[in-house]
């Protein structure tokens, strides 16, 4: 109490090319130790860099996504650290001048949206990787991910608060997927953040020390790793010490961060010009090239999908959460003819809990979006209801059938047919006289209980609303 958290994030992208920054070595996951390793990313005497123009294309995009400046001149630095997974014994990156500078990001809180700005996105190539795990007393290295083309993401610190961090990263991780510059993939490393975090006294302006805290690779860990770092600052404060201004690491096992060193500075990594790379000029021809292949962008398609199809903010935002999740409801809305808010709800509801479950995504999911719009159709023309519906869809999630096939096989069809129903109604009737009795002296309870009467003896196949209809009218005799 009486703290505010405050964080900024350094995203690290890895850019969706098939070869590296420098180098034409490949990129692909997976390799043997080392076997991706080129004479450029290994920096052999001699070997120079090539910029692939590929990784240029995608930063740009990044660039006009997020309404940044793209600089139409950007430099190459060397940053200059010893790392044993660092061949070179510098960095190449941007520095003073970088690709792009500003822009926002804007996520959807439960209490509306906020925009982050963004400080910059810089070029630069990954460092190779430390293995500690897998040899005792001593640390393998495996340089393939040495050179490979990332974009830094570096936002202003307006985040407040772990969730916040986390509502952010996922905001600017479904960003890139969505733009394809990235495949997003965290477990493999193509998205990982570093959480820069800090603490002050509620209401002063001035910013706290911060520590950085690196390379996390989970939204989770980035929510846990903040929230204790914040613990662990404001404990220290209130002891009456200082917070150090460092590089820590955080340790999912003991859920605590600990320190890795003191945290550099600019002038510590000795940036200069890479006297390898020509600064990087870009054209406006170029630009409005990249410009002209961009998709709809989230924000666009939210306020869409609410506009066309009269959603609520809250729908819109959870449906555009993934470019594939938009795309999946559009084509269910066009093929099926049915009322958006089912579609959304169907979305949302059975197929999002669908694939939880059995950890798929929308293009593996067994169910796709036409086959979807099957189960929809019957639903608004009377043949299914919800509660036969939904046991359609579980024998098609199962059987990859689609809607017809099942109700005809599983005899589910919807009675809607009028004399049937009445047939039923009377039945119920005739063998409930108590209920009926209780109705007509005022017990609205045994209404309920005679329609649940009736849909047992139909086998859930009698059309709710008319049984409703039919029973009231009999009743009111």
């Amino acid at each position: 109490m009486g703290w505010e958290i405050v964080v900024g994030i350094e995203s690290h992208v890895q850019l969706l090319t098939r070869s590296k920054l420098f180098s034409g070595a490949s990129t692909r996951f997976g390799a043997a130790p080392n076997a991706q390793a080129s004479a450029v990313d290994i920096a052999l005497p001699g070997t120079l860099p090539v910029l692939n123009a590929k990784a240029v294309e995608l930063a740009i995009r990044f660039g006009l996504a997020v309404n940044g400046r793209i600089n139409r001149r950007s430099v190459f630095a060397r940053k200059n650290y010893f790392y044993p997974d660092l061949p070179k014994g510098y960095q190449i990156s941007q520095y003073e001048s970088p690709i792009v500078q500003g822009g926002a990001v804007r996520m959807v809180l439960p209490e509306g949206e906020k925009e982050i700005r963004l400080t910059r996105a810089h070029l630069e190539e990954d460092a190779g990787k430390s293995l500690h795990e897998d040899f005792h007393g001593m640390t393998g290295i495996d340089l393939n991910r040495a050179g490979t083309p990332l974009l830094e993401v570096v936002s202003e610190p307006e985040l407040r608060g772990a969730k916040e961090a986390v509502a952010y990263a996922r905001t600017l991780h479904a960003l890139v997927r969505w733009i394809e510059v990235c495949d997003g993939n965290m477990q493999e490393g193509s998205f990982r953040c570093d959480a820069n975090v800090s603490v002050r006294r509620a209401g002063e302006e001035r910013l706290g020390t911060r520590c950085e805290i690196k390379n996390l690779n989970s939204f989770r860990f980035l929510e846990h790793a903040i929230e204790h770092e914040a613990r662990r600052q404001i404990a220290l404060l209130e002891e009456g010490g200082t917070v150090a201004q460092e590089t820590r690491l955080y340790d999912p096992e003991r859920d605590a961060t600990r320190a890795m060193r003191s945290k550099e500075d600019a002038p510590d990594y000795r940036y200069f010009p890479d006297p390898d790379l020509l600064p990087l000029v870009v054209s406006e021809e170029e630009i409005e090239r990249v410009r002209a292949a961009l998709p709809e962008l989230p924000q666009a398609r939210r306020e869409r999908l609410v506009r066309e199809y009269g959603l609520s903010a809250y729908d819109a935002a959870v449906l555009t959460s993934s470019r594939e999740s938009a795309e999946y409801f559009e084509v269910a809305v066009r093929a099926s003819g049915a009322d958006p808010k089912l579609c959304a709800n169907w979305q949302m509801g059975e197929l999002a809990a669908a694939l939880n479950r059995d950890a798929l995504d929308y293009a593996s999911s067994r169910i796709d979006a036409e086959r979807l719009a099957g189960v929809l159709r019957r639903i608004a023309d009377g043949t299914l209801s919800g509660r036969t519906a939904k046991r359609v869809f579980e024998v098609m999630w199962a059987s990859r059938d689609d809607a017809d096939a099942v109700i005809e096989r599983e005899g589910l069809k919807q009675i809607s047919d009028a004399g049937a129903l009445e047939r039923l109604i009377d039945e119920v009737l005739a063998a409930n006289a108590r209920q009926v009795e209780d109705y007509r002296a005022g017990k609205d309870k045994a209404f309920n209980a005679l329609v649940g009467q009736v849909m047992k003896r139909s086998q859930g196949k009698a059309n709710p609303a008319r049984v409703n209809e039919i029973l009231r009218r009999k009743l009111a005799r």
